[in-house]
């Protein structure tokens, strides 16, 4: 199914045929402030287990992401967010970022990764955003299977006929991005990019890797 949402006022009665989906342990493809992501329901390990399948890849090693729709929604899956980690959320946040940071006992065991660790995202795209809010809790962030060019990670329709097949649902919310989101390492004292991709951290030192 491609359902269309508008950018800035996405219906809700689309809204929450989108979240129905999650909640019954559907997967989507969905929008963000970058590319295009593939996801579900954090709470849904069928689903999780799914997108693994999907990708090829072994849930106990792989490293997925959170789509928060706050801080405050953030920070319950994530600790040891002391002061200076904050500041740098909370001026980076929303926007092209994705951080590493130590799991809380609230992220379920099948998606942390062997260092209980979880990358959070929390992405300045309203439907994105909207999804999760109307979800109650995070959906889980992949990129989307196999290999593709610019066009099918940017065009919706185009995502929908190569992958359609494969998900419950690709959401259409206009023409994505290219670049993934900058990966920022916070699990230790000093943060360090482990990707470099659309956002740009103003004003920190960072040592990439």
């Amino acid at each position: 199914m491609l359902i269309k949402l508008h950018r800035q006022n996405p219906a809700a009665r689309n809204l929450k045929t989108i979240v129905d989906c999650l909640k019954k342990g559907g997967v989507i493809i969905y929008p963000t402030d970058t590319v295009y992501g593939l996801g579900c329901d954090i709470f849904q390990p069928k689903a999780v287990e799914r997108i693994c399948r999907l990708k090829g890849i072994d849930p106990y090693r792989a490293q997925f992401s959170f789509i928060c729709n706050d801080l405050s929604q953030l920070a319950d899956y994530a600790k040891s967010i002391d002061t200076p980690l904050f500041r740098l959320l909370k001026r980076s946040l929303p926007g092209p970022f994705t951080f590493i940071l130590p799991a809380s006992k609230a992220v379920p065991k099948l998606l942390k990764a062997k260092k209980d660790t979880i990358g959070i995202r929390v992405p300045d795209n309203l439907i994105c955003n909207m999804i999760v809010q109307e979800l109650g809790h995070p959906i889980m962030s992949s990129s989307l299977p196999g290999e593709s060019n610019v066009e099918e990670f940017t065009d919706p329709e185009i995502i929908h006929e190569k992958f359609g097949h494969l998900v419950d649902m690709v959401v259409d919310g206009g023409i994505g991005g290219t670049v993934p989101s900058t990966v920022v390492d916070c699990t230790d004292s000093r943060p360090i990019i482990v990707r470099e991709g659309a956002g740009h951290l103003v004003g920190v030192e960072i040592q990439e890797w």
